[in-house]
């Protein structure tokens, strides 16, 4: 005879459930003169789309904005999630400087 199975099955989470890694998150990003401008973005948006947003909301050009985190360069391609980025972590902003002799 066979025995039976008395182990629920693995169920899927409810449908309006979200995925802890698919959840958006709050950054703030800060400019040199200490002004802050808030965004709330998910985990794997491309870092790019927040310069674009900013850039929009403080009136730059694009070309001349450079984001930092923890002192190193933020890349396009870079999202919140391969920067380890946790909620409420601060991206630096920049603006680029050219001059010299």
């Amino acid at each position: 005879m066979s025995e039976e199975n008395n182990e629920a099955p693995p169920t899927a989470p409810p449908a309006g459930e979200v995925k802890p890694e698919q959840q958006s998150m709050n950054i703030k990003v800060t400019s040199t003169d200490g002004n802050e401008v808030f965004f709330k973005i998910k985990r794997t948006t491309r870092l790019n789309k927040l310069k674009n947003a900013y850039a929009e909301r403080v009136g730059k050009n694009v070309a001349a904005i450079r984001f930092f985190y923890d002192g190193n360069r933020v890349n396009d391609d870079d999202t919140p999630d391969s920067l380890d980025l946790e909620e409420g972590d601060s991206i630096e902003v920049a603006l680029e400087q050219v001059g010299g002799c």
